[in-house]
Order: structure tokens, then sequence, then C-alpha cells
């Protein structure tokens, strides 16, 4: 299959998520992930770096998939000062402090996740290589929508009085009466 009859393509991103102790007694430490690594093996939490109380985790590998129907939403993110990859977590169910849900180059789909509330949507930088395989998939599926200005029909539909009021009420004294109403017109 050819890469222009492709309809994603997916590679694997690594997720490395940065613990450092809390600031106040109520949260003893924060999580936040801070870079990703491309084509990265399968990893469980495993330790990268440890610098005094600062340790970083290569915390999951997720696809990382591009689809040409959402190549606008790639453009956007690229257009950006720092383009970015999102990294979608929650809380953790199991042994582990956090979830690593999705990984997403396209912003819109990450203030989807943003706007429920349920989900922690980090913003990390895109490495070099990163950005150039995403914009030579751009490049090769993305078409320009043409803006069509809608015309008004110039029909005046203004001068006709069918239809007016509640097809439930038979008098015609009070056709903008509404038809729950107790008083009846004689």
């Amino acid at each position: 299959m050819e890469a222009q009859d492709q309809k994603s393509i997916d590679i694997p991103l690594g997720v490395v998520i940065r613990r450092v102790p809390g600031v106040t007694r109520w949260v003893s430490h924060v999580w936040k992930a801070v870079a990703v690594l491309p084509g990265a093996g399968s990893a469980d939490w495993k330790e990268l770096r440890r610098d005094g109380d600062a340790v970083e985790f290569h915390a999951a590998t997720l696809p990382l998939e591009l689809f040409r129907t959402d190549t606008e939403a790639y453009l956007h993110g690229l257009s950006a000062k720092v383009p970015a990859i999102y990294v979608v977590m929650r809380e953790g169910a199991g042994a582990h402090p956090l979830d690593v849900v999705l990984v997403t180059a396209s912003p819109y789909e990450a203030q989807d996740y943003a706007d429920t509330g349920e989900e922690l949507v980090e913003k990390v930088p895109m490495p070099e290589g990163l950005i150039a395989w995403i914009r030579d998939f751009v490049d090769l599926h993305h078409e320009d929508e043409v803006f069509i200005k809608r015309r008004r029909d110039k029909t005046r539909v203004d001068r006709r009085e069918d239809g007016i009021g509640d097809a439930r009420i038979r008098q015609v004294a009070d056709v903008y009466r509404a038809p729950g109403s107790k008083e009846t017109v004689h």
C-alpha cells in the first residue's frame, strides 16, 4: 500500500514522567509529563534518572497515531511557537500513580480530553525528528477546504401568514395563546 493510500500511520512514543516532592503538606509528590521518546520500546515505569528528590520514569509507550482526516489539527499544532505532543493521563488504578491513556499531536483532541476534567493533559515539547515526521504526513495528505459563502435565498417569506399560531388550538380568537392554558375563548 502506498503512503498516499494509508488512512493513518503510527509510531511508538515513550512518555517520560517526572516526580518531584510536593510543596505543601497535602501533596507528597507532584507528577508531570516532561518528554517523549519517539521509537521507544515498551516500558512500565522504568526509572531513567534520579537527581536528588526528582526522579524521571519511562512510564509507558503508546502509539502516536496520525489520521489523514485530522491534518488541519496537526497543522495548527505545528504552527505553535513550540510544537507539542499532548499526553493524556488518569489517576492510577493499580500500582502506579498515573495511567498514561493517550498521546496525540492534535490540540483539538487534547482539548476534548481537558474539557472532561477527568483526565490530566500535559503539553510536552515535540522533538525535531517528530516535527519533521508529522510535517511530512501533513504535506502528503492535507487538502485546503475552499470556503464557499452561502447565498441568501431571495424569496420573501414574510408576506404570508400561514402557519401562524398553534395548530392544536381550534378557535381563531387567540392564535398565540398556549394550548395548555385553561382559559377558552368562545
